[in-house]
């Protein structure tokens, strides 16, 4: 009962905007993924406040909302991806093959007379998080051989300090990916029936409710037990492919559920006890958390092989002994 009155509250306070999963689907997400992360990563990522804060830093994307209109109008787009029913971004042109960059996807957009702040650009989101959690862990890849094998004790001492800030930066670092990783794992943020069918062919009279919001937040806050997601994720993937593929198979594979889950909703699966609406959303949180795990693990298995620092150094050179990397880290200049 407290947390169906709790659930009636937060829905009267909700802002009109959506924000996806809400504050505790992106928690569940950002902690189940932590919780399940193998011996192979540094350890301090196993500590339990370590899962506590990236389960808080998983919301960040979303609590950031409402800063002043350049920084929503440059970042919201990057929650969202609005295929239709073809596979195509708002009826223009095709999502696969992904172009490399950006700059090239908002040129195709663009000559099919539409943009990417219209058609979102959330698979950039996640590759971006994802480089940049492989590069933070190049740093502490170098900072933690360094550290120590350093015998000056001023440099020493700066290694260690620079080590604790990296630490922080890849946990916070995690919580930006987590966010769009779990954004990714609702199908309505993948598609043009975002929030209701919306006006296009409906002849199979799926809901045009705003059911968004309600589905991801309320419903979710209601019903889904977040230690129940642990057992529901799936076997580690190592899919030994690009970041640019892993991501676009997994958004391919999530806007495949865009119709179950208006059929389901049809079905009655979202009223209250019905166990359908329950069943999907644990599921595709699960997938959401299990998607995070791989791609942690991902990121530190390429982070081995990056540079870092300026002049540049590969990080394979220094672990092999062969490059003392204080003045790239330091800085020189």
């Amino acid at each position: 009962m407290i947390r169906a009155l709790a659930a009636a509250l937060v829905l009267a306070l909700a802002p009109a905007q959506a924000l996806a999963w809400g504050n505790m689907g992106h928690r569940i997400v950002g902690e189940s993924a932590m919780r399940a992360l193998p011996g192979e990563v540094p350890a301090f990522l196993r500590r339990p406040q370590s899962v506590r804060d990236v389960g808080e830093l998983s919301r960040e994307q979303d609590r950031s909302k409402g800063s002043g209109r350049i920084h929503d109008h440059n970042r919201d787009a990057g929650h969202f991806l609005d295929l239709d029913d073809d596979g195509k971004l708002l009826g223009g042109p095709a999502f696969l093959p992904l172009p490399a960059t950006r700059a090239d996807y908002e040129k195709a957009l663009q000559a099919a007379g539409i943009d990417s702040w219209k058609a979102g650009y959330l698979p950039y989101s996640i590759i971006d998080q994802h480089q940049q959690l492989a590069k933070d862990f190049g740093y502490w890849r170098v900072l933690s051989y360094a550290a120590g094998r350093e015998r000056n004790k001023v440099r020493r001492a700066w290694l260690n300090r620079d080590l604790a800030r990296r630490e922080t930066q890849i946990l916070a670092t995690i919580g930006h990916l987590s966010h769009f990783v779990g954004d990714g794992a609702q199908p309505l943020h993948v598609s043009v029936h975002y929030n209701g069918w919306g006006e296009y062919p409906n002849p199979k009279g799926h809901t045009t409710a705003k059911v968004h919001g309600p589905f991801e937040s309320e419903f979710v806050f209601a019903n889904v037990d977040p230690l129940s997601i642990d057992a529901k994720m799936a076997a580690p993937v190592d899919c030994r492919c690009p970041v640019e593929q892993r991501t676009t198979d997994y958004l391919v594979a999530t806007s495949r559920l865009v119709v179950p889950f208006y059929e389901m909703e049809k079905a009655g699966g979202l009223r209250p006890g019905d166990p359908r609406g329950v069943t999907f959303a644990s599921e595709r949180l699960a997938a959401g958390a299990s998607e995070l795990r791989d791609m942690v693990v991902a990121a530190w298995r390429a982070s081995a092989k990056v540079t870092v620092g300026w002049p540049v150094v590969r990080v394979d050179e220094v672990l092999a002994g062969k490059v003392d990397p204080y003045d790239a880290l330091y800085g020189k200049d």
